[in-house]
């Protein structure tokens, strides 16, 4: 949680497909636990997209039916707009990554405008290891900046 103002406020994480797909794969299920416990203890809330459900319903049942469980009062919801399109299309112009991966754009698009605390995936290749390069862009562009992390970091626990 967050402190603003002395006041205790939960984390507004921003949720990719690999994290819900993360607690089902053997060999990050354990890493992405500190993740899920933040969020039901209620540390966290969830940033889902529409982009996320997509993903969702082409994903194996059983992460379909996961999210679907999660309490609706700790979910936030949000869609994409024009402007989250066109942010995604300007981290494609810049060189984040290539358009093959203009989804993972359109997901730090909308954490960024949905403002969130952080963005948690295990898409190492094409959002955490390009953090920066993301965050450059948004800066050039007059954007907050965005954090992109994996779930099992210390500020889950």
């Amino acid at each position: 949680m967050l402190q603003q103002m002395g006041v205790m406020r939960k984390l507004r994480v921003y949720l990719d497909s690999s994290v819900i797909g993360g607690a089902f794969n053997t060999r990050i299920a354990e890493a992405t636990k500190p993740f899920w416990e933040a969020f039901y203890s209620g540390r966290v809330i969830v940033i889902a997209s529409d982009i996320l459900e997509d993903e969702l319903r082409k994903a194996p049942q059983r992460a379909r039916d996961f999210f679907d469980s999660l309490p609706q009062s700790q979910v936030e919801r949000v869609v994409s707009t024009r402007e989250s399109e066109k942010l995604a299309a300007h981290y494609v112009t810049e060189g984040v990554v290539s358009e093959s991966s203009l989804d993972d754009c359109a997901h730090v698009a909308l954490a960024t405008l949905a403002n969130a605390d952080v963005i948690v995936s295990w898409n190492l290749k094409h959002m955490v290891k390009r953090s920066e390069e993301y965050k450059k862009v948004n800066a050039k562009l007059g954007y907050p900046q965005i954090n992109i992390q994996t779930p099992d970091k210390e500020m889950m626990k």
